[in-house]
């Protein structure tokens, strides 16, 4: 979340490295904290709310107490929609879902979406009457940050840093994120290649599927799992991995397949989202991801990785200038609800 006030953005932030208190605050939504940061600091300011848990996965809890507390302390609601699963998953939403995602629709103030398909989808489907900007949420990478990762992180990749081909995925343990696909591609590959391929598999935890996850593991000692890493060290891990998959079904951009391009490290993914740059497959089909791995992990590099990762940086910039116009940031005149 983003908020404004006197031409000055704060960043709240559900997980990450302390290291500058002015701009950054540190909010433990499950310990109901962000009751707390609005309280302090939300009055009349413009926040731009990137959560999962107000709108894309309706959290009863959470999305009651920033409803009521709306008017109140009279912010604005930007809501950024940045899961384009949503239109897939809302028709499976329960009655209860329905009633909490439709009461948060009518609260938004506007709408910042990453697709063309999200703004379709909430205008002609949702009947969403608030204005709806389009901007592909990627951002400019932070800058000054080490690409190394600490003595702690080694630790817990042990296994994977020994192995003699490493491929990453990042998602959540549910079937749209196409970890059991990954899954039985690596398996495969390390039957038919007679080489030690570690998998790392990043999950993001907003959701799950247990029975589904231990499918995924069991047997499966060359697995390594980490819950809700924290940003700062995702490119570390992408840097040292030699291939990232991005296996999901639906895909509202893909911020992740630009943060392993700008690594340096190549991409798999599925056709859903964003795929310049990148070798694709269908969701779903393991014989053809199988195929890229083994292009990716046995044959030369292709040679214009820094080409699309220059490329996106170019796009990152502009896409800022873009929030900043709509976060109001470089006005210092402007308007804050009253």
């Amino acid at each position: 979340m983003k908020r404004l006030r006197d031409d000055q953005v704060r960043v709240w932030a559900y997980t990450g490295a302390d290291k500058d208190k002015s701009q950054v605050l540190f909010v433990r939504h499950r310990r109901l904290e962000t009751f707390w940061a609005l309280i302090s600091e939300g009055r009349r300011a413009r926040i731009l709310d990137a959560t999962h848990c107000h709108f894309e996965y309706p959290n009863a809890l959470l999305l009651s107490i920033w409803l009521l507390l709306k008017p109140i302390l009279r912010f604005a609601w930007i809501k950024n929609v940045l899961d384009g699963s949503l239109p897939a998953r809302h028709k499976q939403f329960s009655g209860w879902q329905r009633l909490l995602f439709a009461r948060a629709a009518k609260s938004v103030d506007e709408f910042v979406v990453v697709s063309e398909e999200l703004k379709e989808w909430l205008q002609h489907h949702q009947r969403v009457q608030q204005p709806i900007t389009v901007i592909p949420c990627l951002l400019p990478p932070s800058t000054g940050e080490s690409e190394e990762l600490d003595p702690a992180t080694r630790r817990l990749l042990a296994g994977y840093l020994n192995g003699s081909k490493r491929v990453c995925s990042i998602g959540v343990f549910i079937p749209d994120y196409g970890f059991a696909e990954v899954a039985k591609a690596v398996a495969d590959l390390r039957q038919s290649s007679g080489h030690d391929i570690q998998l790392l598999l990043l999950d993001g935890n907003f959701a799950r599927d247990t029975p589904y996850r231990d499918e995924v593991l069991a047997g499966r000692p060359w697995i390594t799992v980490i819950e809700e890493a924290a940003h700062e060290t995702i490119p570390g891990l992408l840097k040292v991995s030699d291939v990232f998959v991005r296996a999901t079904k639906e895909e509202g951009f893909g911020i992740s397949r630009i943060e392993s391009i700008w690594s340096g490290t190549p991409v798999i993914a599925t056709k859903a989202g964003e795929t310049r740059g990148m070798v694709t497959y269908d969701f779903g089909n393991v014989k053809e991801l199988t195929a890229r791995l083994t292009s990716i992990l046995f044959e030369p590099p292709a040679k214009d990785t820094e080409i699309w990762a220059e490329h996106f940086r170019e796009e990152a910039e502009r896409n800022l200038r873009e929030l900043r116009r709509v976060l109001r940031v470089d006005n210092p005149n402007t308007e804050l609800p009253r």
